[in-house]
């Protein structure tokens, strides 16, 4: 399996493609290719949220969008760090976010940060941020805090000496032994992949839409 970055015309919507040897790694020998296909971006993404968070063994995180595909690989890559994992989900999502290892499962919502002072009066040490809240789900972390966010052009007002982090997954590419780690915890079932839909390539606008309209707990893979 391989994280492909997309560059002008060039991307994964391919029978083949070339990528550097950093960024390809044995798919996991317990998923199919097509479960393995979903591993590498959002998985990287995940990691790379985690890691700016630089937080210390038996921090607290927040991850938001738990059950979405970035957020499900940051709950689940989060608890084998050694992290106490708390989640926003909505009620149908909490069987799901539970499986994924969520200690603590909350309400989606404005009153999510209320709700998780209630649990850590002072805040949580971290937050990874998938659901694009990242500006109210700040008030959650503590002062002095870290917040990570995977979704592109959120603007979050700095406060109470909270560093803010943005994920930028195509400086991970190469980052061999972090694509390797995916595919250990995948074999050792500490990371789940999740294939929401799978369509033919013809259906790339298909996939599209069904991107835009959200809510998929998983990933759209075209088969060739």
């Amino acid at each position: 399996m391989a994280v492909v970055v997309v560059s002008g015309m060039h991307g994964a919507y391919a029978e083949h493609v070339v990528v550097p040897a950093e960024s390809v790694v044995r798919a996991p020998a317990s998923a199919t290719a097509i479960e393995a296909a979903t591993l590498p971006m959002n998985g990287l993404t995940a990691h790379m949220a985690l890691d700016l968070l630089e937080l210390p063994a038996g921090a607290t995180v927040a991850v938001t969008g738990a059950a979405g595909a970035v957020g499900g690989y940051a709950a689940q890559l989060a608890k084998a760090d050694g992290f106490r994992v708390i989640s926003d989900a909505a009620p149908k999502d909490e069987p799901l976010v539970k499986e994924l290892g969520a200690d603590v499962i909350l309400p989606r919502g404005t009153e999510f940060p209320e709700l998780v002072r209630k649990e850590i009066p002072d805040g949580v040490d971290g937050l990874v941020d998938t659901a694009g809240i990242a500006a109210l789900a700040i008030r959650a972390v503590r002062d002095g805090g870290r917040v990570a966010t995977s979704v592109g052009g959120i603007q979050v007002r700095v406060e109470r000496g909270i560093e803010t982090r943005n994920t930028f997954v195509p400086q991970y590419a190469r980052e061999h032994a972090k694509l390797n780690r995916l595919r250990e915890l995948a074999e050792k079932g500490s990371l789940t992949p999740r294939v929401a839909r799978m369509l033919a390539a013809e259906g790339a606008p298909e996939a599209h839409r069904l991107l835009e309209a959200g809510g998929l707990r998983g990933r759209v893979v075209l088969t060739f």
